[in-house]
């Protein structure tokens, strides 16, 4: 009994001190990079979640914040889109103006 536990101690002592010294070789950063690209893409692919748990927690603990703050992104990715919207007509119609100008 003893023996495991000791064994269990020092296992999760050496995995932890390995990780921290892994972490800041080229190679343990590019691991984590490749990692965090998988995270990403199974996030935007199946709406996975694994790093933003604190978020959810977050989201689940203020509802109405969050509805607030999803209500107010909408409203401004709407605004954008009809700035985009409303600068590709001014290029038209600068194009033109410019074009008949030169006539």
């Amino acid at each position: 009994m003893w023996l495991w536990l000791v064994s269990s101690v020092a296992g999760s002592l050496l995995g932890a001190a390995s990780t921290k010294w892994f972490k800041d070789t080229k190679l343990g950063i590019w691991c984590y990079e490749k990692f965090e690209d998988i995270a990403d893409w199974a996030a935007d692919r199946y709406g996975v979640d694994v790093l933003d748990k604190e978020a959810m927690i977050w989201r689940q603990k203020f509802p109405n914040v969050a509805k607030e703050i999803d209500d107010l992104k909408d409203e401004i990715n709407e605004l954008a889109e009809k700035v985009n919207k409303e600068q590709a007509k001014n290029k038209k119609l600068t194009s033109r103006v410019t074009k008949l100008e030169k006539k």
